[in-house]
């Protein structure tokens, strides 16, 4: 089976939280965080939302993982619609897979896949390349692992949660769940469950007390069940824009041309999902949050202009190795502006998007998945810590 940690960061600092359990039917959720006070903290010009994903890799649960794939733009896309005092936050992401017959017995069948990183793209290509395989589920123990292992940021404003979903019993393994939560509630790190079945059934293998317990949220989900998508009139004109923001990238240094094929690598998993996936991941792309100053010199230069002055000229593309520094800031300031340009007229699409997507929202019944779990947690979770949702 396959048990999703998907660990979204909310540092609650100075919030109170009480284990008040409410049940809802449509995506059966179990809310323990809706008498968290509010605290108004000082602003300190900053803010984190921190994500981490966490997959058991065993053979059961293998919808659950291409829930998450067709999920994970657009999760990143809620995301981008939250606001802390008017500020974008830095989003992070990691990944661990657990659970898997082809990892270590010593290391409880896990194995940390990427740390906390702003690198999407990566994500993207490691969530793509997991393979399930056999193997115990051990809860407590993938927990207590990330906790300890991932770079949790201490801020007041940032938000850190986790998400597990699996469907095998909760208290499995050496390390007890209860011990695990402790210690990540002592990190302001907060649990939400997701069990893949009967919504009586995962609470009688004590899912719905994980979620307790971590002062989370409690779901049940069908995780074989594929995602459906609201196709619509924009799709093929926001997708059509994606060449063109492409090639707005100019790559640099030892990982430039690497991390642009990886780029249209991950443009290609996303339409292999479907044409709304695809759909998402460009939304993402125009976003802040897609950020890429490592390999980018047009993020790199955003960033700071002076950065140019830093860079060797083998570390270049070859076309630009034979043009000075003013040629190059040029050169370099003109695709920032083309970029700009195509990311309004994306923003513009997905606005109308948006608004035919929730004309027939309407019409529908709510999906039970992993994403609209997620989804709808993060937003009550954000509202509680101060955060607002600005589309």
């Amino acid at each position: 089976m396959k048990t999703l940690l998907f660990f979204s960061a909310m540092a609650l600092s100075g919030l109170v939280a009480k284990s008040h359990v409410v049940c809802s039917t449509t995506l059966k959720s179990v809310s323990t965080h809706s008498d968290i006070h509010h605290f108004v903290f000082p602003p300190d010009g900053s803010s984190k939302i921190q994500v981490a994903l966490l997959f058991d890799t065993s053979n059961s649960m293998d919808g659950l993982i291409e829930q998450a794939k067709s999920r994970l733009w657009d999760i990143v896309n809620t995301l981008t619609t939250l606001k802390y005092q008017g500020k974008t936050p830095v989003i992070e992401i990691a990944l661990y897979e657990y659970g898997n017959d082809g990892l270590s017995v010593a290391t409880n069948y896990i194995r940390q896949v990427t740390p906390l990183t702003t690198d999407l793209d990566l994500i993207s290509e490691k969530l793509f390349a997991l393979k399930t395989n056999g193997g115990s589920e051990y809860c407590g123990a993938v927990i207590q692992s990330s906790v300890k292992e991932l770079k949790w940021d201490d801020g007041l404003n940032t938000m850190k949660l986790v998400y597990i979903a699996g469907n095998e019993g909760f208290n499995q393994g050496s390390v007890h769940y209860k011990e695990a939560i402790s210690s990540a509630l002592k990190n302001n790190i907060y649990i939400n469950t997701i069990f893949c079945g009967n919504k009586q059934e995962g609470i009688s293998l004590f899912w719905q007390d994980g979620a307790t317990k971590g002062q989370g949220k409690y779901f049940n989900i069908d995780s074989d069940k594929k995602v459906e998508y609201v196709q619509t009139p924009y799709d093929s004109q926001i997708n059509a824009c994606n060449d063109k923001l492409n090639k707005t990238y100019i790559g640099y240094g030892k990982q430039g041309y690497a991390k642009k094929q990886s780029q249209v690598k991950e443009d290609a998993n996303a339409s292999s999902i479907s044409q709304a996936n695809a759909t998402e991941r460009v939304l993402t792309k125009s976003k802040a949050v897609y950020k890429n100053s490592t390999w980018d010199l047009v993020d790199n230069v955003k960033d700071n202009e002076s950065n140019l002055d830093k860079i060797k000229t083998e570390d270049l593309p070859e076309e630009y190795k034979n043009k000075s520094k003013e040629e190059i800031k040029t050169l370099v300031l003109a695709k920032a502006k083309e970029r700009e340009m195509i990311q309004k007229e994306i923003g513009e699409l997905a606005v109308k998007r948006q608004k035919y997507i929730a004309e027939k929202s309407k019409q529908n019944t709510k999906q039970d998945d992993l994403g609209s779990a997620i989804k709808s947690s993060i937003v009550a979770f954000a509202s509680v810590k101060g955060y607002k949702v600005e589309d």
